[in-house]
């Protein structure tokens, strides 16, 4: 297995029977919790540059061209400062800013959509209680027609639904919980699932793997299908993996991984981890040979 980036939607119940997902207030623990697990600081914090934490400035090479990430601290002329509660989650559910234009899917609102009202804001609150910096966003630097911000009024109504998770009622409480943080918190299918032309996810192959991932590295299938995905790795298997990183050979994970573990998944309670891992091995399996994950024999 070559796992690169644990990184939206899946199989709701009958909207009658459906209930959304309960959440607590927000809080500065919880918020810290969810910060990482959403990996705010892995994206948006230039470590390579030498970059503030936050301050933006982290290249995204696609075909599209390069974007890179602005500054979310909470400076309020160059960062997000200035942003009330509703500012926040409009650009969580919507991927709108305070401006009214769009926002790419390079950042993944399309998963983020999922998030309750109080998660989005104790992130919020955990971000504006870091030290601001003023360092400016650096543009885009994106082709022709991609360039063009709005056209992404289109792109997302092709293939963008904003709105909470909702529970699935004949699912459990912890299948629920896993859903919500593989789906929308943690985003694993903008990574870890194949995309179309116009970089949607190709929900038909829900984290079946991509040999086009960050840094044009495979990122491996993660549904359990026995022979290319983890369909022979226990629970605690996948659960260990997020905690410490081990694959159930022995080896560890490496790349951009490593961070997504290690400044993330860690800081989930071992009941959250063990919830992703019954929501992963309950999914379809899909077969794709060219993103296989390693075995555990």
């Amino acid at each position: 297995m070559q796992p690169t980036a644990i990184r939206l939607l899946i199989a709701a119940a009958a909207v009658a029977a459906a209930t959304p997902l309960a959440a607590a207030e927000p809080d500065a623990g919880r918020g810290a919790v969810l910060f990482d697990a959403a990996g705010c600081a892995n994206c948006h914090t230039d470590t390579k540059g030498g970059g503030k934490p936050l301050a933006g400035g982290v290249a995204l090479e696609t075909p599209f061209g390069t974007f890179r990430t602005p500054n979310i601290t909470a400076d309020r002329t160059h960062g997000i400062g200035a942003w009330s509660d509703a500012d926040f989650i409009r650009a969580m559910r919507e991927g709108v800013a305070p401006d009214g234009s769009h926002y790419y899917p390079a950042f993944p609102y399309t998963s983020y959509t999922h998030m309750t009202d109080a998660d989005m804001l104790a992130i919020k609150r955990h971000i504006f209680a870091m030290a601001p910096d003023p360092t400016p966003s650096k543009p885009h630097d994106l082709a022709f027609p991609f360039s063009q911000r709005w056209l992404m009024w289109g792109w997302k109504l092709l293939n963008f639904e904003p709105g909470a998770y909702v529970a699935d009622a004949t699912r459990s409480e912890r299948w629920n919980r896993g859903a919500y943080l593989v789906t929308a918190v943690a985003h694993c299918g903008e990574c870890h699932t194949p995309r179309g032309m116009l970089g949607e996810l190709d929900m038909s192959r829900w984290l079946g793997g991509s040999v086009e991932g960050p840094e044009g590295a495979v990122v491996p299938n993660i549904t359990p299908d026995r022979e290319t995905g983890i369909g022979t790795w226990s629970a605690s298997d996948v659960a260990f993996l997020l905690d410490a990183g081990m694959l159930p050979d022995g080896d560890v994970v490496g790349g951009s991984m490593y961070p997504v573990i290690e400044d993330g998944t860690d800081s989930l309670t071992a009941a959250d981890r063990d919830a992703i891992a019954e929501y992963l091995l309950s999914l379809p399996a899909v077969a794709n040979p060219d993103a296989k994950a390693g075995k555990a024999e």
